[in-house]
């Protein structure tokens, strides 16, 4: 009987595939190891600060095995999490990733730049969107229905603290994770942060739209 994937909370023993789902799938969506030298900076932003300050409103998409093969992350409120970013998790990796001492030469500097500064997830204009939110699926579990039900238990989790709406910052140029999250109901919010992203939100409600 071949075992089927279900959508967890997360586990402890579930960092190490968390990391490598991060590093597999931050090109894009594609496997971003080719482009560093260091590929575990990415995990050190994008994912394990978040099992680390929140574990809560961590979930993963297990594989019926044990494996986690996605994940969703989040916080309930983004300038708290900025907050505890600098204070708790910036000391464990600070001097992993120094922070490069000029200008950005490589892809690997300029993600140890964004991780000495979390404060750039404090973005004006957001008040209304409190929470945030990272998913990641390896590409031989995307298109089947898992992300939808990802977000679906995420989004109810953030809606049973009081947490009214959600939102994400994207790469322009990732397409087909623009057309998951317009299909998911986000929009447009209209902030500034850099000309090659966007950031998306939504409701934590209305949940049966997804």
């Amino acid at each position: 009987m071949v075992p089927s994937p279900s959508i967890r909370p997360y586990r402890r023993e579930d960092r190490p595939a968390l990391d490598d789902i991060c590093i597999r799938t931050a090109h894009n969506g594609r496997d971003s190891r080719p482009l560093y030298r260091d590929p575990g900076v990415l995990p050190a932003i994008f994912a394990a600060p978040y099992v680390h300050l929140e574990s809560e409103l961590a979930f993963v998409l297990d594989d019926g095995r044990g494996r986690a093969v996605g994940y969703i992350l989040g916080t309930a409120d983004t300038e708290r999490f900025a907050r505890d970013f600098r204070a708790v998790w910036l000391p464990l990796v600070a001097d992993r990733y120094p922070e490069p001492s000029g200008p950005p030469g490589t892809r690997d500097e300029e993600m140890a730049r964004l991780l000495h500064h979390p404060e750039r997830m404090s973005v004006p204009g957001l008040a209304d969107y409190p929470a945030h939110l990272h998913i990641d699926l390896l590409p031989d579990r995307q298109g089947l229905g898992h992300g939808r039900e990802l977000m679906r238990t995420l989004l109810e989790a953030l809606d049973d603290r009081g947490v009214p709406a959600v939102h994400l910052v994207m790469v322009k140029a990732n397409e087909p994770a623009r057309a998951f999250y317009d299909r998911m109901g986000f929009h447009e919010i209209e902030v500034r942060i850099d000309d090659s992203v966007v950031c998306l939100g939504r409701s934590t409600r209305d949940r049966d739209r997804l």
